[in-house]
């Protein structure tokens, strides 16, 4: 899989959107517990958004000899720190997506924590957006041009999650 390729991202996110589907068991759209009515074309937002940064964080961890090889010949102290915060920066990534998914299943959308939960992820991604606005997308790489629209893209799809 070449993760210079954009289709390449999106084809593994219709996937885990699909995965996601199914493995909610036809919960999507209906109540979740006793929590009264939920409302499908939220709940489709919040799932996608989360399947999409999730995927997006293991697109981080995977390449990350990769990532710190290019770099060529660097101290072992440097080599450390860009591989543990190339790691860091994928893991919570995946912990956002996790997150939202398992407020969103467990807690249902009529809970307030719910929303405050995934507003308050929104808000991370967006403060992540900035930061890599201002470093990563800088550069010639095309993942690191892409990471600060896919990161506010996904904060947009959790804010019209916990609104419509």
């Amino acid at each position: 899989m070449d993760w210079n390729q954009p289709d390449s991202i999106t084809n593994i996110s219709l996937s885990f959107v699909y995965l996601t589907l199914c493995y909610t068991g036809g919960r999507i759209g209906k109540p979740i517990g006793n929590k009264g009515e939920g409302c499908m074309l939220n709940q489709i937002l919040l799932y996608v958004g989360s399947g999409v940064i999730f995927l997006w964080g293991v697109g981080h961890i995977i390449p990350t000899r990769s990532v710190v090889n290019d770099f060529g010949e660097i101290s072992k102290d440097n080599r450390l720190i860009i591989t543990m915060e190339w790691i860091a920066e994928g893991m919570t990534l995946c912990f956002i997506g996790i997150l939202v998914a398992i407020v969103t299943i467990f807690g249902g959308l009529e809970n307030e924590v719910t929303h405050i939960v995934i507003r308050a992820s929104a808000v991370m991604l967006v403060v992540l957006a900035f930061v890599s606005s201002a470093t990563g997308a800088r550069t010639s790489i095309t993942p690191m041009k892409l990471c600060p629209r896919i990161k506010a893209g996904v904060a947009l799809l959790f804010l019209l999650g916990t609104v419509l």
